[in-house]
């Protein structure tokens, strides 16, 4: 009995230590993530402004969103800017992690050459540049008149405009780019031999080999690049600001204006949970039909 009891003390005591351990990072949650997530749900059906007390009202501020111009134009920019940005971006990160998985001296100074713009990626300072790089007076005009080619304003254009974000965005391509490179260090080289022996050329040991194998890779990669595109933020507000012509006017940036220069915090947080809604869709898409293309090797090739 007193065996037990003594067992069960020192249980309590073992469990007691890992709490307190844990506890920083628990308080830190409860207080700086799930409170400010729930009083932002209690918010999104208040009037708010920062100056006067929350008003309950209900659904209103769902129902005024969904009759706002302004919110449907916010989500079609942003709707392509995902479906371009994201396959874009990937397609070009794979493509140079291929180039840097080859057996070359000195290998690993390109990687880090290459890599190293990423480390300051989205942030305001890459923005400006990029702002001035397209300008109409920028550099990559300057560099198309040495050609003889007459250069426009890329972000002044309604036309262009949102594909200089897309650019931008392609350019930030490291951290993804990484992840394929270690997906494809995990790829037996058998493989490729056996196919090789089997008179299998590059694109077919591509589609065949590198695909199939890389697939949950890739299909990190998506989830992770849909989710950060939907958040886009930084770029547009400081090279275009939205503009012209609202063609860059993206999701986040509306939320920004309607919280923090028109003070309509109930109105933001409303957008901020419909914009939570947009994404758990696209993500519950995506590991739906996931078990249709993503093949893992710890189940003998069959797709899960």
């Amino acid at each position: 009995m007193f065996g037990k009891k003594s067992g069960s003390g020192k249980k309590f005591q073992h469990n007691t230590a890992g709490y307190l351990f844990i506890s920083p990072w628990l308080i830190g949650f409860l207080l700086l993530t799930l409170w400010p997530i729930l009083q932002s749900l209690y918010l999104s059906f208040t009037e708010y402004s920062l100056l006067d007390s929350p008003v309950w009202i209900g659904t209103e501020n769902y129902s005024n969103i969904l009759s706002d111009k302004l919110f449907v134009k916010s989500l079609i920019v942003t709707f392509t800017f995902v479906l371009f940005a994201v396959p874009i971006k990937m397609m070009f990160s794979l493509l140079v992690a291929m180039l840097l998985n080859k057996n070359v001296k000195g290998m690993s100074i390109y990687r880090t050459l290459i890599y190293f713009p990423s480390l300051i990626g989205g942030s305001i300072a890459v923005a400006a540049l990029w702002r001035n790089m397209f300008g109409l007076e920028g550099y990559i005009n300057h560099i198309l008149g040495w050609f003889g080619i007459q250069g426009v304003g890329w972000i002044a254009n309604p036309d262009t405009a949102l594909g200089t974000l897309i650019l931008l965005n392609t350019w930030q391509f490291g951290s993804t780019m990484v992840i394929f490179l270690a997906g494809l260090k995990q790829i037996p080289k058998d493989l490729y031999e056996s196919a090789s022996v089997d008179g299998a050329g590059v694109f077919r040991k591509f589609y065949s080999i590198t695909l199939p194998m890389l697939s949950p890779v890739i299909f990190f990669n998506l989830v992770l690049g849909i989710i950060n595109a939907f958040q886009m933020f930084t770029s547009a507000f400081v090279i275009t600001g939205g503009g012209p012509a609202n063609s860059t006017y993206m999701y986040v940036l509306f939320l920004y204006e309607k919280a923090f220069k028109q003070y309509q915090m109930g109105y933001a947080s409303s957008l901020a949970w419909i914009l939570l809604l947009i994404i758990g869709v696209f993500t519950l898409i995506n590991f739906t039909v996931s078990k249709y293309w993503v093949h893992y090797e710890s189940e003998g090739g069959k797709s899960n």
